[in-house]
């Protein structure tokens, strides 16, 4: 059930006991589509690095007049990090490369996560792409979308 509290804060869900056993079978559903590897034991894993640690924490929001997005990137040098916009679609793409310096030790816990991600994200019509700006600081992505006063959307008059 969800609670108001004020119409400026967001709504809050509680979560409650499924009703039925079919109830708890397509929330594992939707949980097995979210995370698909979550099932699986992390000694199968070890070896791989794990998709939601490569994947960055994005806030979008809206400043100004501005579109911008934060993306989360600890470790990942400016370099191996790539951003674009085609067709209003923002792509962020990077690599995490593996530290080489440490060879052949005996690990006791693998837990820092290696490889490639991307993450794509529609924006809305009235942005001006070629005047985005992007700047990377202390692991933090920021990306700033100018927005534009005139909209392309057409309003449709039902007959």
């Amino acid at each position: 059930m969800a609670k108001k509290k004020d119409k400026a804060e967001l709504v809050t869900k509680e979560e409650t006991r499924p009703d039925t056993y079919f109830d708890e079978m397509e929330r594992q559903f939707e949980r097995f589509f979210r995370q698909p590897f979550s099932f699986m034991p992390s000694m199968l894993l070890r070896d791989f690095p794990r998709a939601a640690e490569l994947t960055p924490s994005v806030d979008i929001f809206e400043e100004g007049g501005e579109l911008v997005v934060k993306a989360d990137l600890p470790g990942i040098a400016k370099e191996d990090l790539n951003v674009s916009i085609t067709e209003n679609t923002l792509t962020i793409t990077g690599e995490k490369k593996k530290e080489e310096k440490i060879e052949k030790k005996d690990y006791h816990r693998f837990e820092r996560s290696y490889g490639s991600f991307s993450r794509s994200f529609r924006l809305p019509d009235n942005v001006s792409a070629d005047k985005s700006k992007a700047s990377f600081k202390d692991g933090v992505l920021e990306i700033r979308v100018p927005k534009t006063r005139e909209s392309k959307q057409k309003k449709i008059t039902i007959t």
